[in-house]
C-alpha cells in the first residue's frame, strides 16, 4: 500500500439543457410549487433530452473536469462510473465512456449503489490507485433519473433529475491534501423502502422508482451522522474543522437536519437541490463542481462529502482539497 493520497486534480459537471420547474409538473399532476418547495425545497430540475443518455452526459462532465484539471484521456487509465441508470443492462457505460473519450487504454466499470455511487466510486479509485492498480482516473456520477420515473406519481417525480459530475483523482505527495479517510455501510434489510421495480432477472423490464418517503426521511439523518462522525474519529478532525459539507442532494430537510444534528452551520453546508433536484449519484460531484467553480471550495480546504440511497447504502469521505 502506497504511503500517497488521492489528490483532486480537476472537477466538472453537466446539466441537460431542458429545465423543468414546479409549475410546470403542476400542469400534469396534483401538486404545486408551493407543495414541493415546502417538503423537499426543490423549485426545478434538468431533464435529458430524446437521446441523450447517461453516457452523453458523464462524456460532457468527464471532458470538462479533465480541462479543468489540464489532461487528456490519455493521462486516464481507470474510469469508474457510479450510475443507477446505465445506458444497457451491459456492457458497463464506463466502458461506453471510455470509447466516447477515444480511450483504448486502461480499464473501465460501473458500481451500482445508488444515490451513494459517487461516493462509493471515490472510496474504489483511491484503493485502486493506493495499489498501483491505475495512476489517474476519471470518477464519474452519472444519472438519467428521468427514463425511470412514473411522471404520474407526485410523490416520486417531482423529486428528481437528470445530470452528470466528474472529478480526476490521482496519487499525489503534496502535504496534507487528498483523500484523508472513508467509511461505507449499507443494509440490505431496508431494500424495499426506496427500490425500483424493474430488473432483467425479475420483470424483464426497467421499472419505476418507489419510495416510503417518511421511512427514507427517518432513516437519512441518523445514518449519515453515523458514517461523517465515524470519518471524523479516525482523522482526529471535528466538525469544527471542516470547511465545507457537500451532502447527497436528495432533500432539503435531510440535508438541514444532518446539519443541525451535526452542528454544521448553514453557511458551510453546499445546497444545489433547488436547481437540480436528487440526481442520485451525480448530486456531489455536481455540488462539488459549482463550488469549486464558484470559489467556495478552495486548495487546502477540509471537505467532508456524504451520501445516502437505495439499498440502503451510505458513505462519506474526507479530503483536503
Amino acid at each position: 500500500m502506497s504511503d500517497l493520497r488521492s489528490i483532486v486534480r480537476g472537477v466538472g459537471g453537466y446539466l441537460p439543457d431542458r429545465i423543468v420547474t414546479n409549475d410546470e409538473l403542476a400542469k400534469t399532476i396534483d401538486t404545486s410549487d408551493e407543495w414541493i418547495q415546502q417538503r423537499v425545497g426543490i423549485k426545478q430540475r434538468h431533464i435529458a433530452a430524446e437521446g441523450e443518455f447517461t453516457s452523453d452526459l458523464a462524456v460532457h462532465a468527464a471532458r470538462r473536469a479533465l480541462d479543468n484539471a489540464r489532461l487528456s484521456p490519455d493521462d486516464i487509465d481507470l474510469i469508474i462510473v457510479g450510475t443507477t441508470t446505465p445506458d444497457y443492462t451491459y456492457p458497463a457505460t464506463a466502458t461506453l465512456v471510455q470509447n466516447k473519450l477515444g480511450m483504448h487504454h486502461g480499464f473501465a466499470f460501473d458500481i451500482q449503489a445508488v444515490c451513494s455511487g459517487f461516493v462509493y466510486a471515490m472510496v474504489t479509485a483511491d484503493s485502486y490507485l493506493k495499489n498501483g492498480m491505475a495512476k489517474r482516473a476519471l470518477v464519474i456520477g452519472a444519472e438519467t433519473n428521468s427514463r425511470i420515473l412514473d411522471w404520474t406519481d407526485r410523490t416520486t417525480c417531482v423529486l428528481f433529475g437528470d445530470g452528470a459530475g466528474a472529478v480526476v483523482v490521482e496519487l499525489g505527495g503534496d502535504g496534507e491534501r487528498g483523500i484523508l479517510a472513508s467509511s461505507l455501510r449499507s443494509d440490505g434489510h431496508f431494500w424495499d423502502k426506496l427500490y425500483v421495480d424493474g430488473g432483467p432477472s425479475t420483470t424483464q423490464t426497467v421499472g419505476h422508482v418507489h419510495m416510503e418517503g417518511k421511512e427514507v426521511f427517518r432513516h437519512a439523518v441518523g445514518k449519515i451522522t453515523d458514517v461523517v462522525e465515524n470519518v471524523l474519529s479516525r482523522t482526529g478532525y471535528t466538525v469544527k474543522d471542516l470547511d465545507w459539507f457537500v451532502p447527497h442532494q436528495a432533500n432539503l430537510r435531510i440535508i438541514q437536519g444532518a446539519g443541525e444534528k451535526l452542528h454544521i452551520p448553514p453557511e458551510k453546508v453546499i445546497v444545489t437541490v433547488d436547481r437540480h433536484a436528487n440526481t442520485s449519484a451525480a448530486s456531489v460531484p455536481l455540488a462539488l463542481t459549482e463550488a469549486v467553480t464558484d470559489g467556495r471550495i478552495k486548495r487546502g480546504d477540509l471537505v467532508m462529502i456524504e451520501a445516502m440511497g437505495g439499498g440502503f447504502t451510505w458513505g462519506a469521505s474526507l479530503i483536503r482539497w
